[in-house]
């Protein structure tokens, strides 16, 4: 018995076809899990919340319960928690506006906190299916490595590359991932002492047109159990909280262009291509490259949230933490312009960042160049 040609590719595309719907539900989750947060603390907090909706856009369908209408609208690209009072003057106790401000700052925060706990279930998902963990200590270097002959040696444990501090394997891989040259500083542990080394050199090689530093020692692993699970667990994810923050601090130094940010269009390019690569090996090798991106997505959606910038749920926690300070709110209407012009400025950037990936992928260069 064999599979013929017409036969494989027909099991690629039902693959394909699933991941997409697993893409599609997982980002689905994302936004439910985030509105969640905002939901539930409005609610114990005695909030009326008018509707709570996944999806933007025409409504699908919907119910009713209690003074909240639940809803799943058209567009799979957000969701809100419509709430009484939110962006106007009210006099219904159960208004937004009416609660005190650390109930109010409670609301605005969940969401994006419930984001980043998403992103860790997710990893100890990812995780639990490893046979060990990699820990950031050297264990063995390859034939003739230019990091063990200036100045790395086996047993070395990693503390810091470049500044950057080393808490995970993840931190690590990072942290040498995004080296501007192949010569490094480092800070390791070595013998229970701290010792600095400079100019550590790596090889390179050729990848897809562009030099990257090549790895040439080992680490050594990590037993498995269910203490070290949930601590690589918790490990990780600061890693990727840590790693969404460094790409930031790149957008406002200059050192990343808007070539390097990605909107829906550009990430669902990405999550094409990782599942592409994955199902070369299996299906659960696909799905598993689906669902790291979806961590890396969760844990962005939760941290940009937070930014202190108009119309994200940082921009109107400011605003609460202002009216803490001064113990009187900013007039509704105030801060209502400034989320207007906010929610404004980030349609436009989206709209750009979009235009940006189609041009990438249509022609392999956005307009960052």
């Amino acid at each position: 018995m064999y599979i013929t040609k017409r036969e494989s590719n027909g099991v690629i595309i039902i693959l394909n076809v699933l991941l997409i719907i697993i893409a599609v539900l997982l980002f689905g989750l994302i936004i439910f899990i985030h509105e969640l947060g905002h939901f539930v603390t409005a609610k114990l907090s005695g909030i009326t919340v008018h509707e709570f909706a996944i999806g933007m856009g025409p409504t699908l369908i919907h119910f009713q319960k209690g003074e909240t209408k639940y809803a799943l609208r058209l567009l799979p690209i957000g969701g809100f928690c419509a709430m009484e009072g939110e962006d106007e003057e009210s006099d219904d106790p159960g208004a937004f506006g009416n609660k005190p401000v650390w109930k109010r700052i409670l609301v605005v925060i969940m969401g994006g906190v419930m984001n980043i706990v998403l992103g860790l279930v997710l990893m100890i998902i990812l995780l639990a299916q490893q046979p060990a963990f990699s820990s950031t200590t050297v264990a063995q270097f390859m034939d003739n490595a230019s990091s063990q002959a200036t100045g790395l040696q086996v047993g070395d444990q990693f503390l810091s590359v470049d500044g950057y501090k080393i808490l995970s394997q993840r931190d690590l891989s990072y942290a040498l991932a995004t080296a501007e040259d192949f010569t490094l500083d480092m800070e390791v542990l070595r013998n229970g002492e701290k010792v600095t080394l400079k100019n550590v050199t790596f090889a390179s090689k050729e990848q897809d047109g562009q030099k990257i530093l090549q790895l040439d020692f080992y680490v050594a692993p990590i037993e498995k159990n269910l203490g070290t699970l949930l601590h690589q667990a918790g490990a990780e994810t600061v890693s990727t909280v840590r790693m969404v923050w460094s790409g930031l601090a790149g957008l406002v130094t200059g050192r990343y262009g808007l070539n390097d940010m990605a909107g829906p269009v550009g990430a669902a390019d990405v999550i094409g291509q990782a599942v592409s690569v994955g199902l070369e090996t299996n299906f659960l090798e696909a799905f598993n490259n689906l669902l790291m991106i979806m961590v890396i997505i969760t844990v962005n959606l939760g941290i940009v949230n937070l930014l202190p910038l108009p119309a994200l749920d940082g921009g109107r926690l400011v605003f609460l933490i202002v009216e803490a300070i001064r113990r009187k709110p900013v007039p509704a209407k105030y801060e209502g312009w400034v989320h207007a012009a906010g929610f404004a400025l980030l349609i436009g950037l989206m709209l750009l960042v979009t235009f940006s990936d189609v041009l990438r992928i249509a022609t392999g260069s956005g307009l960052g160049g």
